[in-house]
């Protein structure tokens, strides 16, 4: 739905399209990443460090890290991460609400 409205704005001209871009290409990787944490975790192997996943998603990659906690059930029952990754959620769209007020007032 995020990615549907970024769309919307894009085609509204309040972002240029190279953010759509962003927030896309950020959304597949944070989810191939979750993806290859997941599988080593089920392996046993060295991980991917917690801050990776929260820059990710800080980033512009939380639309495919959200997504990759629910269909993959990895990083989603784990209380202290979820309340981190939806600070970094809250964090960038609060950015992206400033770049589209300021772009829009002429700031």
């Amino acid at each position: 739905m995020f990615i549907a409205l970024l769309t919307i704005a894009y085609f509204l001209n309040y972002i240029p399209q190279s953010l759509l871009i962003i927030y896309a290409a950020g959304s597949i990787i944070s989810f191939i990443t979750y993806a290859i944490d997941k599988s080593k975790a089920k392996r046993g192997a060295w991980r991917i460090p917690e801050k990776t996943l929260h820059l990710l998603a800080l980033l512009g990659g939380w639309p495919g890290a959200a997504i990759a906690q629910q269909t993959l059930r990895h990083k989603s029952q784990k209380k202290k991460f979820r309340i981190v990754f939806w600070s970094c959620v809250i964090v960038n769209c609060a950015a992206l609400t400033w770049f589209i007020y300021t772009k829009n007032i002429g700031i």
